[in-house]
């Protein structure tokens, strides 16, 4: 435990680490006092893609903590990056909420539902037949298709919900494409989180409820793997994959105690 709180930069998941929903889980206060106390470099790093920077800084403040937008990186963000560095000028069919759609357009890329460059895949509230019906007729006419995350579920207020896999599975399914997928455990997301915070991987610890996507991603990215109790995983299904996490503690708060 010394050894974490000696490092310089920290990278937090936010469902299941910092929240549930609109619920602010508890410790969370203190571990972002504790941050900004100890001049810790820190970025809350989510592999949901439909808040932008400033609606998240938003929904803090309402959970009752001020934090800065730069201390935000999405997976639509993320994405919107990719594809334009990808392919510059490119067009794409997107199914998502605001927050991906607004980085998209940012990067300068068009809508486009008759012949995009891409289907792009993201969380959202709207989903139905008609969407998935017509990103499969687009991928098969040669879309290429990309998912901004590969989180089966996510955790709510109230249980477990479906999260972008689980809405990416019948375009792939229906097409046999598989989805190239952007966030966590992609090393994409990871190395731009560590030039944000201008830190080396071995000052840096990745702290995440999920072993599938925070905790291999830590791993593969040379960070300090510290896996939470308070999201997905749970003591029993660590035991289920062939890596593990540093440490586990019930929650972030656990960092100042």
């Amino acid at each position: 435990m010394e050894s974490l709180r000696q490092k310089k930069g920290f990278i937090c998941d936010m469902d299941g680490v910092i929240y549930h929903g609109n619920k602010l889980l508890p410790g969370v206060k203190e571990f972002v006092n504790w941050l900004n106390e100890n001049d810790k470099r820190f970025l809350f790093l989510t592999n949901g893609s439909g808040k932008s920077p400033k609606e998240l800084r938003i929904k803090m403040q309402r959970l009752g903590l001020d934090i800065d937008e730069k201390h935000f990186y999405t997976s639509a963000l993320a994405t919107a990056s990719f594809l334009s560095k990808q392919t510059p000028g490119c067009s794409a069919y997107v199914i998502g909420e605001p927050g991906l759609l607004n980085a998209i357009y940012d990067k300068g890329i068009a809508f486009n539902d008759i012949d995009p460059d891409y289907v792009v895949v993201g969380e959202t509230f709207t989903y139905n037949h008609s969407h998935i019906t017509k990103a499969m007729r687009l991928v098969m006419n040669g879309a290429r298709l990309i998912a901004t995350n590969p989180d089966l579920t996510y955790p709510e207020e109230d249980g477990i919900a479906p999260a972008c896999k689980a809405l990416v599975a019948p375009i792939e399914i229906t097409t046999g494409k598989q989805a190239y997928y952007i966030g966590k455990p992609n090393s994409l997301m990871m190395r731009t989180a560590v030039r944000i915070l201008e830190t080396r991987a071995s000052e840096t610890a990745m702290i995440g409820d999920r072993m599938d996507t925070d905790i291999i991603a830590g791993i593969e990215s040379g960070l300090d793997p510290i896996l939470v109790l308070s999201g997905v995983s749970t003591l029993q299904t660590v035991s289920e994959f062939p890596y593990r996490p540093r440490l586990i503690l019930n929650g972030v708060g656990d960092i100042v105690d």
